[in-house]
């Protein structure tokens, strides 16, 4: 059958184990000190190991393959003790909660896989990568929780506009419901710390994905291009500081933008270290490839 499965690109591949500890199923193993896909079945297409990868070494491709056997997974973590039998059936527990993906027969870690929620959703795994939507109840009650002092809501108490989780490029799945006719924000780590209105005036009605290419010693432009590529985003934010070492994230950014080829309004802005906008760069250049001058 023809079906979507992980791809491994052992050349980007730097052996580190993340996505073999990441796949419940026990589907990738670790060879010759690289990440190998060892059966077709035990692999069921969610990808939990994509951002798990810290390489952007692992992608998804539609292929024939052999289709998702949970009963040969489940055998085959029994015959490997009872501790990785658990952690499957756990998974499995968590993403039966999902009630956007209800399917009863899926595997993987429930750490990365899309989602819609409610905040009191129940969910197992870590939640620093569970992609799900977040939704705020706007009242006097919540600014109240926010108020750090316990005091009376003052004009400075501000409520959360963030719409999703995961928001680092590195944890972001490929795909993800909220993604879909989403107004795109991508912006440097610094910049929320440095501007002050920064969910009202750009995280407000925008997913959000964030990063910092020197500290994370990656080019995001591969990933934000699949990103980009299998969504249908209404508009595209980068917002970056005026430091020069920024000038990498905006570079993958609008590279991503060219290579998927598609053409959707975009504009820069460039957050000052003294926590001003410096500048807004509202489609002014062109971007080769998309034949389009903006």
């Amino acid at each position: 059958m023809i079906r979507k499965i992980i791809h491994i690109n052992e050349e980007k591949c730097n052996g580190c184990g993340a996505c073999a500890n990441a796949c419940h199923e026990g589907a990738i193993q670790m060879v010759d000190g690289k990440a190998r896909l060892m059966r077709d079945d035990f692999c069921d297409g969610l990808g939990d190991c994509l951002p798990a990868c810290p390489t952007n070494a692992i992608t998804f491709e539609e292929r024939e393959a052999d289709a998702y056997d949970d009963d040969a997974v489940k055998a085959h973590l029994a015959a490997k003790g009872p501790e990785a039998l658990k952690k499957h059936l756990d998974a499995k527990k968590a993403h039966a909660h999902d009630n956007d993906a209800p399917a009863p027969h899926h595997g993987g870690c429930p750490g990365s896989m899309a989602r819609e929620i409610q905040h009191t959703a129940p969910h197992g795994g870590c939640p620093g990568s569970m992609a799900r939507s977040v939704e705020h109840t706007h009242n006097n009650d919540a600014s109240a929780s926010n108020n750090m002092s316990g005091s009376t809501p003052t004009a400075y108490s501000m409520e959360s506009q963030l719409r999703q989780w995961p928001v680092q490029i590195k944890l972001a799945p490929l795909s993800a419901p909220y993604f879909q006719n989403a107004n795109l924000l991508i912006a440097a780590d610094c910049t929320a710390y440095a501007y002050g209105n920064f969910h009202n005036q750009f995280i407000k009605n925008h997913v959000v994905l964030i990063g910092c290419p020197k500290l994370d010693a990656v080019d995001y432009t591969e990933k934000l291009t699949e990103i980009i590529k299998h969504n249908d985003f209404k508009s595209l934010t980068i917002v970056r500081m005026e430091v020069p070492c920024c000038g990498g994230l905006e570079h993958a950014a609008t590279e991503a933008l060219k290579a998927s080829g598609k053409f959707i309004p975009w504009q820069v802005v460039t957050i000052g270290i003294d926590g001003t906008i410096k500048d807004i760069e509202c489609m002014k250049r062109s971007l080769p490839g998309i034949g389009v001058t903006v």
